[in-house]
């Protein structure tokens, strides 16, 4: 399974939705990305192979990234999720 993951701006809270093959995951990441890089401000309505009756439309214009990760047992076993950055209250 893959999550491709997008991240709303000024929202902390990120979007996801999963699919099943690599070739489909690749291919929206790659449509995402081309709508954030082009302004697009058409809505992008995108669905969820392992929850099918989960559908989010986004503006690709209020969204700040947008990131694709393979969902593994070894990807949250440090116990923090994959992504750009981790925020860590140490010092």
């Amino acid at each position: 399974m893959f999550i491709v993951e997008l991240t709303l701006k000024n929202t902390a809270l990120p979007l996801s939705v999963q699919k099943k093959e690599v070739e489909e995951a690749e291919k929206l990441y790659a449509a995402i990305s081309d709508a954030i890089r082009n302004g697009s401000s058409e809505l992008m309505e995108l669905t969820c192979d392992q929850q099918p009756n989960k559908k989010i439309n986004v503006l690709p214009s209020e969204l700040a990234a947008v990131q694709m990760f393979e969902k593994t047992s070894t990807a949250t076993a440090s116990g923090r999720p994959p992504g750009f950055f981790a925020l860590s209250s140490e010092q």
